[in-house]
């Protein structure tokens, strides 16, 4: 016996608290102040675009890059993107303007799903119950053309609902898929409006055409909802 406890060597020091039970919470709670700080921002402070075409005519080659990074920083921060799409039409016009937009929403929704992923889902996941369980069980199922119709519905920003889908167990795939296949019609249409304000002459219509498509996926999405709740 007193050769065994020699070689079993000293007690192993006990392990460190775990911290798992204020963790998800001090993480939600900054995710909730992000965001609140976000919007008052917004609300006090709002970007003044009207410094930016100067800053494109500075960058030169570089103004692609810096619109896409830029619109993806203001899209975080919660400005609309509505805004943001008609000012780079007006400055790349209705294609480039489209295009950037399109580059940033792809940029934003992925930094806003990680941060409401990394912040958040703990902290819900923890507190899933009942229905919410369910409605968390069918975004974690969700294919790309469930995203389109959450996107497509006036339910919050585009910033604001990235965030929030980082919070449930939407995958992250079909999640950016139809992000931005969601973002293609109003992007081409308010980037060909923002063209015409500067230019009314140059517009190119085949630019404008993607935005029929938001028409056609609004009524599939209708008649779907329709079609489910007969069922029901």
């Amino acid at each position: 016996m007193t050769g065994q406890r020699a070689i079993a060597g000293p007690p192993a020091p006990p392990a460190p608290p775990s911290k798992a039970r204020w963790h998800p919470a001090l993480r939600f709670a900054i995710l909730v102040a992000l965001l609140g700080a976000f919007g008052l921002l917004l609300l006090l402070a709002p970007p003044d675009l009207r410094a930016i075409p100067d800053a494109v005519d500075q960058l030169g080659p570089l103004a692609p890059v810096a619109a896409v990074g830029v619109g993806a920083a203001l899209l975080v921060v919660l400005v609309p993107r509505t805004l943001i799409t008609v000012a780079w039409g007006a400055l790349f016009g209705p294609l480039g303007g489209a295009g950037y937009t399109l580059a940033a929403a792809f940029l934003a929704a992925l930094l806003g799903f990680a941060v409401g992923r990394w912040l958040g889902r703990d902290f819900v996941a923890e507190r899933l119950r009942g229905r919410l369980a369910r409605l968390d069980g069918w975004f974690t199922r969700q294919s790309v053309f469930g995203v389109i119709t959450v996107r497509l519905l006036p339910i919050g920003g585009f910033g604001l609902v990235s965030y929030g889908y980082g919070t449930t167990g939407a995958r992250l795939l079909p999640y950016l898929l139809g992000s931005v296949i969601a973002s293609i019609p109003s992007a081409f249409g308010y980037a060909a409006i923002g063209s015409a304000v500067v230019s009314p002459g140059s517009v190119n219509w085949l630019a404008v055409a993607p935005a029929s498509f938001g028409l056609f996926a609004t009524a599939i999405i209708i008649w779907r909802w329709r079609r489910s709740a007969s069922r029901a």
